[in-house]
């Protein structure tokens, strides 16, 4: 069987560089016959995979962070590619490796990945492209793509938070209609994330504890402005006590969800740049991709 390896040799502190050959060893012992690809850049793990018709790969794997995984799911979707694909952790917060217990030791991934047990998981559609797990805009969304990797590398997730008190400063109020599902809802908010998720930002059950991955469902989390101080305390120890709080946000689930605003406004997908929009529509591809976990 033919496998084809895409990774990120800059991930997380660049520690495919010492597992990398231990790796190849590895699928090969298994039985595959392995491609090896570093990626050159962003996108170029998505360019990779739009190549692929002509190959006739039985197994991809990767090997990166969240923004790695998305390129190569960007790529399969875009082919409709029916193709399982392994996943071996090497970022800073590997949240989407986290909701299917995958390992985050690198050996023990890929050992896992010669059984070739695979889960049909929802992928997101957002306008003419795709997420995994996480579409979101407002406050914060941008640390994780603003981040610089030499400080991820150095400093791991503490980066994110170092980046992250930098915008508390630009706290911008976003006007906006959002309809989903029956719900048709028009609030200032300061962030929103719609979400196939049980860990976001390294942070367990910020989304709910009763989420399935492969239901066709998303689970939607809105923040409202807060009105005064006391609010905003309330917002933040409802976050911090991973809870509902009807009087600062909105939490449902739903299958299709639209936003509407007057100002683009930028989004990130899967801790990734996603553009700027005034009209975003957000679809479940229900178990549209078959992950080896």
């Amino acid at each position: 069987m033919k496998l084809l390896f895409i990774y990120n040799p800059r991930a997380g502190k660049a520690k495919i560089r010492s597992n990398l050959l231990d790796i190849i060893d590895i699928f090969t012992k298994a039985g595959f016959v392995v491609t090896a690809h570093p990626t050159q850049g962003a996108g170029d793990a998505t360019t990779i995979v739009e190549r692929l018709k002509a190959f006739s790969y039985d197994i991809i794997v990767c090997s990166g962070g969240d923004g790695t995984l998305d390129e190569v799911v960007r790529g399969l979707m875009k082919q409709k590619l029916n193709i399982p694909l392994g996943y071996i952790p090497a970022g800073t917060t590997n949240d989407f490796a986290r909701n299917l217990r995958i390992p985050s030791n690198m050996i023990a991934a890929a050992e896992r990945i010669c059984h070739r047990h695979t889960f049909a998981c929802d992928i997101g559609y957002f306008n003419e492209a795709n997420f995994v797990y996480i579409a979101a805009f407002g406050i914060f969304t941008d640390v994780s793509y603003a981040t610089r990797q030499d400080y991820k590398n150095l400093l791991g997730q503490t980066a994110y938070i170092l980046e992250g008190i930098k915008r508390l400063a630009d706290l911008k109020i976003l006007r906006m209609r959002v309809i989903a599902d029956g719900i048709d809802i028009e609030d200032d908010f300061i962030y929103g994330m719609v979400t196939n998720s049980i860990s976001v930002g390294g942070f367990k059950h910020l989304t709910g504890k009763k989420v399935k991955l492969d239901d066709g469902l998303f689970e939607v989390t809105l923040i409202k402005k807060p009105r005064n101080p006391l609010e905003l305390n309330d917002l933040i120890t409802a976050l911090l006590k991973r809870s509902y709080n009807a009087e600062c946000m909105y939490n449902f689930k739903a299958e299709k969800i639209n936003f509407d605003t007057d100002e683009a406004i930028p989004w990130t997908l899967d801790g990734e740049f996603g553009g700027e929009h005034t009209g975003v529509t957000i679809r479940n591809m229900k178990q549209a991709i078959e992950i080896i976990c």
